[in-house]
């Protein structure tokens, strides 16, 4: 049985990365991230249809996610050399380009498995996105079927609404007021 994430610290990971430019290895741990909020998501595999919308999305929306004092660390199951591979391949040869943030490689799959998304007789992971507060608890997770991407507005929506430090009604939008308790 599938245990729930939310409301709960973290699982912490510490992951090898590729720089957003794909010039550079390096690593990220959960810890890195104390003290800022984190929208940390995985997706299946490189040199994929639906991943590159996303990534592509998310790295075009890094600026909108900065000014919410957020950082956005992308991961699958892929080595950080296929990573590496796939952000220096051109967009119109099935490439990402350069991103606004690094992407990690779960190569061990212990940390999809960890945050529940490993499907594990394909060693690939499903397509999660986690928000994480600054204090290390995940607020917020959602996960698709690998054949439907996400929705980077919806993943700005619910992130401010968690910043609002209150009830948030179905449909709430930055500007809207909080419910009473």
């Amino acid at each position: 049985m599938a245990e729930r994430l939310v409301g709960r610290p973290a699982p912490d990971f510490d992951l090898e990365i590729v720089t957003g430019d794909g010039k550079d290895f390096g690593r990220a741990k959960l810890t890195d991230y104390r003290g800022k909020w984190l929208v940390f998501f995985f997706y299946p595999l490189d040199f994929t249809f639906v991943c590159p919308t996303e990534i592509t999305a998310l790295s075009d929306a890094y600026e909108q996610f900065k000014a919410l004092d957020t950082e956005v660390l992308g991961a699958s199951t892929d080595s950080v050399h296929s990573h590496k591979a796939w952000i220096n391949t051109p967009k119109d040869s099935n490439g990402l380009g350069q991103l606004n943030f690094p992407l990690a490689a779960d190569i061990t799959k212990s940390v999809a498995r960890d945050y529940g998304i490993l499907i594990e007789e394909e060693g690939i992971a499903l397509r999660g996105l986690f928000i994480i507060d600054p204090e290390g608890e995940l607020k917020y997770q959602v996960v698709n079927h690998n054949d439907v991407g996400r929705s980077v507005e919806e993943t700005l929506r619910v992130l401010q609404a968690l910043q609002s430090g209150g009830l948030c009604a179905m449909n709430w939008r930055p500007g809207d007021k909080n419910l009473n308790a």
